[in-house]
């Protein structure tokens, strides 16, 4: 799997979790989503847990600037199991 991969399975999460669409690519932040607020982002990280079979070390998903960060770092903790 690669990074393209993971947004494209990212992109289905956003499209269940939120109501207005959203266009997800590598450079795009919470803040360029109105309706990513902080609920939002704790709703997306145990559904990309799950989804993936991951799970996230405390303060690394805060720690990634972008969607191409968070799918690096989901592809890093999916390469480790």
């Amino acid at each position: 799997m690669n990074q393209a991969e993971v947004i494209a399975k990212l992109q289905t999460l956003f499209d269940d979790l939120f109501l207005d669409p959203v266009s997800l690519t590598p450079t795009m932040t919470a803040k360029d989503v109105p309706e990513w607020d902080s609920l939002m982002h704790i709703s997306l990280v145990v559904a990309v847990e799950k989804a993936f079979g991951v799970r996230f070390r405390v303060g690394e998903v805060e720690a990634t600037r972008n969607v191409g960060e968070f799918a690096d770092l989901i592809l890093k903790r999916a390469q480790e199991r």
